[in-house]
């Protein structure tokens, strides 16, 4: 039996006035997805990215303008970071980010570039695993802490190999401690340190530094690189999520 064309056309036009009133309905959030460092002793850490995807409520979603390109992550320190992308996404649960590397990754130390060597494992993706729950109408942003100190290893034929260690700072966790210490001859590194984790940060030639991404107690330890200067400790440091902690000037001896 023939349906008739005009009972087709019909029922074409319902499904396509359901199909939008569903998709006119749906709600979306801002979200930023940015880029910043914890840093390691090199002069230069180029890291080809190329891409992103963000897994919500089952499904991928791979934002359309995407800032891909080469970044030398050690400019991205000390609370400084870089927009990667900006979308608007539906109300869900995100689970999971997926960061697309490139071939194109190199350091450079004591001036010389050497190549870094991305195990084949990974080339198809980084995941990090997130629980972040997406309400209507609110700006959300999603930081990727790159460490590079614990990102990059060199191994016993004299190669570098890059095994990204990437944390995922929400609005929620990302709780901060700043300062500056002095003098820089000192050469100081400084540490936030509690139980489950260590974050580091190099002050800058101003001596200022902030290392981002807490949420909980941690001891401050600065430690110089010139063993002219002792060791410096401050302890329980209390850091809500959301808040910044100031501790002024650290002078070290």
């Amino acid at each position: 039996m023939k349906t008739p064309l005009k009972t087709l056309g019909t029922l074409s036009l319902i499904f396509i006035v359901f199909f939008s009133s569903c998709t006119k309905d749906r709600e979306y959030a801002k979200l930023d997805i940015r880029l910043t460092d914890a840093p390691g002793q090199f002069n230069n850490v180029f890291i080809d990215i190329q891409g992103i995807e963000i897994h919500s409520d089952s499904v991928w979603i791979k934002p359309s303008n995407f800032n891909a390109g080469i970044y030398d992550l050690l400019e991205f320190n000390n609370g400084l970071d870089t927009l990667l992308c900006a979308i608007d996404i539906p109300v869900g649960k995100i689970s999971q980010i997926r960061l697309i590397l490139g071939d194109n990754n190199t350091i450079v130390h004591d001036s010389i570039s050497y190549p870094l060597t991305i195990p084949s494992g990974q080339r198809s993706g980084l995941k990090l695993n997130l629980h972040m729950d997406i309400q209507p109408n609110v700006s959300y942003t999603i930081l990727l802490d790159f460490d590079v100190a614990k990102s990059i290893i060199l191994n016993g034929n004299g190669q570098y190999i890059l095994k990204p260690v990437i944390r995922a700072i929400t609005n929620q966790t990302n709780g901060k401690i700043k300062g500056y210490i002095l003098p820089m001859s000192a050469q100081p590194t400084v540490y936030a340190i509690n139980a489950s984790d260590t974050l580091s940060a190099i002050p800058d030639n101003n001596g200022f530094f902030m290392i981002s991404g807490l949420n909980g107690i941690y001891d401050l330890l600065i430690n110089p690189g010139n063993a002219a200067f002792q060791d410096t400790l401050i302890s329980g440091i209390q850091v809500p999520w959301g808040t910044i902690i100031d501790v002024d000037t650290i002078t070290l001896h």
